[in-house]
């Protein structure tokens, strides 16, 4: 039989890969590039706000017990220690059923293109591959599990979903980053101008550390930049949030703007880029401007890659862009709560027989996605295809909640308070205005 491709050696994809193998199914798992989790280790400076014992998939941990391994216990990781301390000895107990430099360019059914229904399902998949030196392969298999991710495909700055004008040329230019600074990058930066773009968690991470860097240099300026005309959630949950570290990340940026070390711009929709001087000028669509930057962190988030997939009959949200089922509980327009339900195979599955898309592009553009929600997922997809239908459909996670209440009344409400949110009460903000920059 075909084996089971599993594409993208992530967190997920390894356990995806460990899951198969306990059932008695043969993975074979893709990565394109040249290590395991080699997405993790491009953030590998990042500290998780998840614990250890949340970030240990229970079948992996079965297979690298035997082998020596022992799981740390306490502690919240860095992407990097993340790797050194779990993914990487979980693909060398994986051996050859993981191959690097392997990038799948498509994914389709073997004599039958995306229009022809007759016999379809009973033919295997075919995966088209692009090795690093250049060749190409295709690769029959019976199933496949994308777990790709969506760390190579962030979100382009302009506030409409499509880079802003001038965007290319003041990326080229060295003066945007989607990445999270490094400690050695925020300190690089003293003395100047940063923006900070984003509402999430990346955007948080980036606030709080350049904060330290404008207590140890007060000439460093630092503007936070959301595009909600009001702070809404920003600032995460607090006490209330399940995660501890991920309430006390938003609360750590909040203190930074009431100290006087960020400063906060709401309402702000960036329209173009343009390069001054050297030097980056955000202009918004309303026209207001932003002072000159030296660096523009951009951390609007991510989005599924669904150019590979072009020939597989897929199911997908027409906002989120993640399986149709999963969306109703993660879309921030419409889900309002804290909690989120955890997704099987059956939330999972595609019109497309033995098809499944997990891990965090099962979340498409929507940005609550935590480990323990993808080996959920990847534990149930590995037991449907193994003809345990029970155990697919059980849920044996319950997600913690993020403490806070969203939905589209925050994006442009005048007042805080009008999401129409179905869980306790947000926890009180600060109102800051909307301001311009000088």
């Amino acid at each position: 039989m075909e084996p089971v491709v599993v594409i993208g050696a992530g967190p997920q994809g390894l356990a995806a890969a460990a899951h198969l193998l306990e059932r008695g199914l043969e993975p074979l798992v893709l990565e394109s590039g040249d290590g395991p989790a080699s997405a993790v280790a491009e953030w590998g400076h990042v500290r998780l706000f998840s614990q250890w014992s949340e970030l240990v998939d229970a079948a992996s941990r079965r297979l690298l017990e035997p082998t020596g391994w022992a799981a740390p216990e306490t502690g919240y990781p860095t992407g990097a220690e993340w790797v050194e301390g779990y993914l990487a000895p979980l693909a060398a107990a994986l051996g050859g059923r993981v191959r690097y430099g392997a990038q799948v360019t498509g994914v389709g059914r073997k004599g039958r293109d995306l229009s022809v229904d007759a016999g379809r399902a009973e033919q295997p998949f075919v995966v088209h591959v692009r090795s690093s030196d250049g060749s190409e392969e295709r690769l029959e298999a019976w199933a496949v599990i994308d777990a790709s991710g969506t760390w190579r495909s962030p979100s382009p700055l302009g506030a409409d979903g499509l880079p802003a004008l001038g965007e290319g040329a003041a990326a080229a230019a060295g003066l945007l980053d989607h990445r999270t600074p490094t400690a050695e990058d925020a300190a690089g930066l003293a003395g100047g101008h940063v923006v900070v773009v984003g509402s999430g968690s990346s955007a948080t991470t980036a606030v709080g550390l350049l904060a330290r860097v404008v207590k140890d240099d007060p000439s460093t300026r630092v503007t936070w930049v959301l595009r909600r005309g009001v702070v809404g959630n920003a600032f995460g949950g607090g006490d209330a949030d399940e995660l501890p570290e991920r309430g006390a990340l938003g609360q750590r940026a909040k203190k930074a703007v009431e100290d006087g070390l960020v400063d906060l711009v709401t309402g702000f929709r960036t329209e173009r880029v343009e390069v001054e001087d050297g030097r980056a000028v955000l202009v918004a669509e309303d026209g207001r401007r932003l002072a000159a930057a030296d660096r523009a962190v951009v951390a609007t988030g991510f989005r599924p890659d669904l150019s590979f997939l072009s020939e597989v009959r897929l199911d997908l949200d027409v906002r989120l862009q993640a399986p149709a089922k999963v969306s109703a509980e993660v879309d921030p327009n419409v889900h309002s709560c804290g909690s989120v339900r955890a997704t099987g195979a059956a939330d999972l599955a595609h019109p497309e027989p033995g098809f499944y898309i997990v891990g965090a592009k099962s979340y498409g553009r929507a940005p609550t996605f935590l480990a323990l929600t993808g080996f959920e997922q990847v534990r149930s997809v590995a037991a449907e295809l193994a003809g345990d239908h029970e155990a697919a459909a059980r849920v044996d996670l319950v997600l913690p909640d993020t403490g806070v209440c969203g939905g589209s009344g925050l994006f442009d409400a005048p007042e805080e308070g009008s999401s129409g949110g179905c869980c306790s009460p947000t926890p009180q903000l600060v109102q800051l205005g909307t301001r311009s920059a000088g």
